[in-house]
This record gives structure tokens, C-alpha cells and sequence, in this order.
């Protein structure tokens, strides 16, 4: 039985997944070694646990393929409620690290819930998705499809780890694929244009752009064509009212090094010597791991010789800023190779979720790449200072048992899906 899987399962997923776990532990080995460390296995370094984690997540691997594809519909449910408890019980039970209690202190190393929370909201997703009696033209079905997100995300965000909460909306786009009208999107996307343009010019300049906007349509559009002013009306008042919302929000909602971080990415600080002091305390994160990464150049100073990563120049280096370790010694080589992998990954998972005969399957195969896209987005963009600092993992990549553990669960039950695809050929 177990063999007829290993012949049925997509090899080059599982290949690129090696690769990307192999260069990973690489990478944590160089950025966290001392000259007193004298084994791979001393679980008493960072590298050292990385390879027990590893090892754990191939038993899972092995778990999850032996157990029937059914199984993870049939309780998806159940999956999801288990995972919403898990981030009730923080409040009572978690510990805190870093300021956020977001983990469960057991002992031998510390689990974030919030992790399996976004196997088990994936999966509830795809199963209230692919219900018969769910219709997403009906507004009740959509609010409910939304909930499923919703509610995870707003347990998570007082931890505070508004980094994981910002996942959660990812799985929007597996909506959106089963048939949820685009103008949501439209929306969605709008809201944060008038955000970031209020902060950078201010209402009064927004609402100038806006009357000249729509003095341009009247100017160029066709005297047939009629404009119903009403809604139009409506719309530009709701514009105004969520512009003028903005600034209450990032003044008196917003903490400080959150305004800080808005300020560094989008340049709101004139003052370049300011600008230059953000950059040097709340931005230390991202200037360092620029300069990392430059100092790399187009071979890198090799393995182990990166003295920014030596000098433990950037914070968090193991964790969030692991790829800043892969520039600085592996140089554009070894970055261009790293996000040729990643490329490659999801192009064929996106093929995976296309030849899916079970609506299950496929929406959760979307779940998948919606999860790991935005890790893997959000984490190199803000690595290199095109995004603001957000505390997101690389997946496969960045050190830890939880990330590592629930990354390979998503993957692993998406591959066990496929298989059971093939089965239903025969």
C-alpha cells in the first residue's frame, strides 16, 4: 500500500522540498556557528535542533502519506476547531517570547499554534468550499467562506503577531478562484492604495486627485454613456470619510515602531538626517541586511566567511533574515538559485492543483501556494527593503520546529491528496 504511494507522489516537489530544507540547514549551520561547537547533532545549538526538527518532520512525512486522503476531509473540521482552542488556550497557557505569546512552552522546544492553524484553516476552507450546498453567489456563503479566515487572524492579532495574521488573508485568493466576484478584489485593493496615498500626501491632496480623476472621466467619456451619480457620490464620500480614518488610525491606534516602519518604507520622514536615524534603530534590521546582501557581490565570500554573519551584524539572522546569510556568502548566485527553487516550487504546484479532479483537493492545493507565497514574498521583500519589517518565517528556509513541522504538513497532505487523484484513474 505504502509503495503504490511512493510511486504515485510528485517526485519533483519532493525534490525541490529537499533542497530547499538542505540549503536551509546550511545556512542556519553558517549564521549561528562558534568556533566551540564540535558535533552537527549537540542539540544544544541552533543548527543542532534544526536537524532534530528535520527529523521529525520526515516521520510526519511518513504519517501523513500513510494515512487514506479521505481522512483530511472527512476532519477538516474538527482540525479547525482543535487549532481555534490552541489559540484561545495562549491567552491562559502561552508563553511569551519577544513580546508576543504566541507559543506553549513544552518542554523540549516551544510550539506556535498559530502554525497549525493555517494547515487546519486551509483545509476548512477547501471542505466548506467544495461543500455541494456552498454557492459562492450567495452573500451568506461568503460571509461564511471569509469567517473561516477571519476568525484564526483575530485570534492571533492581540498575541500580538500581526505577521501570521497577515497570512490568513491569503487563502482570500482560493475564494476568489472558486468564483468569488472580482470586485471584492477591487476593493480590497483600493482600500490600500487610499491608505498608502493618504500617508504620503495627505487627504487634502487625495481629494484633489480624486476631483480631477473625475473630472477627467466626464471630460473623456461618451455622451451616451450615462453615470448613475448616486452611487458615484456615495463612493467618493466613502473615499473621503476612509482617507480622513487613516491618519486617526496611524496616529493614535498604530504603536510607535509601527509608525516608525511606515515612515522608513514609504519615506514619509523629509528630514534625511531623521530618515537616516529610523533607518540606524527601528529600520537596523533591514540596513543591515542590505548591506549583507551587497557586501555578497556575484559569488558571495563563501561558506562561512561572511563577516557580516560572523559579527552577527543582523538580528534574527537564523529566523527571519536567513536569507541575508545566503547573500552575503553565496552571493547573487546563490539567491538567484534559491528564487529559481521557490519559482519552480510553486509553478508546479499550481499544475498540481490544476489537474485535480476533487474540488477538495484543488482548493486546498490553492490554500498551499496562497500560504507559502506570501511567506516567501513578504519575507524576501522585506529582507531587501522593499516591504516593511514583518515578523514572517522563509518557509523551509528560516530556523525553528514549528514553522519546519507545519510548512512540511501543508505540503506533505496537498502530495498525499495527488496521489489519491491518480488512484481514482485506475
Amino acid at each position: 500500500m505504502f509503495g503504490k504511494v511512493l510511486r504515485r507522489i510528485d517526485w519533483l516537489t519532493i525534490l525541490i522540498y529537499i533542497a530547499l530544507v538542505s540549503i536551509g540547514w546550511i545556512n542556519i549551520y553558517s549564521s549561528t556557528f562558534s568556533e566551540e561547537q564540535t558535533s552537527l547533532l549537540d542539540l544544544g545549538t541552533r543548527s543542532g535542533k534544526q536537524l532534530f526538527f528535520i527529523s521529525v518532520s520526515l516521520v510526519t512525512i511518513v504519517l501523513v502519506l500513510a494515512l487514506e486522503a479521505n481522512f483530511y476531509e472527512r476532519f477538516a473540521s474538527v482540525f479547525y476547531l482543535f487549532s481555534m482552542l490552541s489559540l484561545l488556550g495562549l491567552f491562559i497557557f502561552g508563553k511569551t517570547i519577544a513580546g508576543a505569546t504566541s507559543w506553549y512552552d513544552l518542554g523540549f522546544f516551544n510550539l506556535q499554534p498559530s502554525e497549525l492553524a493555517k494547515v487546519a484553516t486551509a483545509l476548512a476552507l477547501a471542505k466548506y468550499l467544495s461543500d455541494i450546498q456552498t454557492d459562492l453567489r450567495r452573500r451568506k456563503d461568503q460571509l461564511y467562506a471569509i469567517l473561516i479566515i477571519l476568525i484564526p487572524a483575530l485570534l492571533i492579532i492581540p498575541q500580538p503577531d500581526p505577521g501570521s495574521a497577515l497570512v490568513f488573508f491569503s487563502l482570500i485568493f482560493v475564494i476568489f478562484r472558486e468564483g468569488l466576484p472580482l470586485y471584492y478584489l477591487s476593493i480590497g485593493f483600493a482600500l490600500i492604495l487610499i491608505f498608502i496615498v493618504t500617508l504620503m500626501f495627505g487627504t487634502i491632496w487625495l481629494i484633489i486627485g480624486l476631483f480631477l480623476l473625475l473630472v477627467l472621466f466626464f471630460f473623456v467619456k461618451r455622451k451616451s454613456f450615462k453615470v448613475p451619480i448616486f452611487p458615484l457620490v456615495i463612493g467618493s464620500i466613502a473615499i473621503i470619510l476612509f482617507s480622513l480614518s487613516v491618519n486617526f488610525v496611524f496616529n493614535n491606534i498604530f504603536e510607535q515602531r509601527h509608525r516608525d516602519r511606515f515612515s522608513l518604507w514609504l519615506r514619509l520622514e523629509k528630514d534625511p538626517e531623521k530618515l537616516e536615524q529610523i533607518r540606524k534603530t527601528i529600520g537596523y534590521n533591514t540596513y543591515q541586511s542590505e548591506k549583507a546582501i551587497e557586501s555578497g557581490g556575484f559569488f558571495g565570500k563563501g561558506f562561512l566567511e561572511g563577516t557580516r554573519t560572523k559579527g552577527d551584524f543582523v538580528p534574527e539572522q537564523d529566523t527571519d533574515y536567513i536569507f541575508t546569510t545566503i547573500g552575503e556568502e553565496w552571493g547573487f548566485i546563490g539567491t538567484a538559485t534559491v528564487i529559481i527553487l521557490f519559482s519552480i516550487l510553486f509553478l508546479r504546484l499550481i499544475y498540481l492543483a490544476e489537474r485535480q479532479k476533487n474540488d477538495f483537493s484543488r482548493m486546498y492545493g490553492y490554500g498551499v501556494i496562497s500560504i507559502l507565497l506570501i511567506h516567501y514574498f513578504i519575507n524576501i521583500g522585506m529582507v531587501i527593503g522593499i516591504l516593511p519589517t514583518i515578523g514572517i518565517p522563509l518557509p523551509f528556509f528560516s530556523y525553528g520546529g514549528s514553522g519546519l513541522l507545519f510548512f512540511t504538513l501543508l505540503l506533505f497532505i496537498f502530495l498525499k491528496l495527488d496521489t489519491n487523484r491518480l488512484k481514482e484513474n485506475f
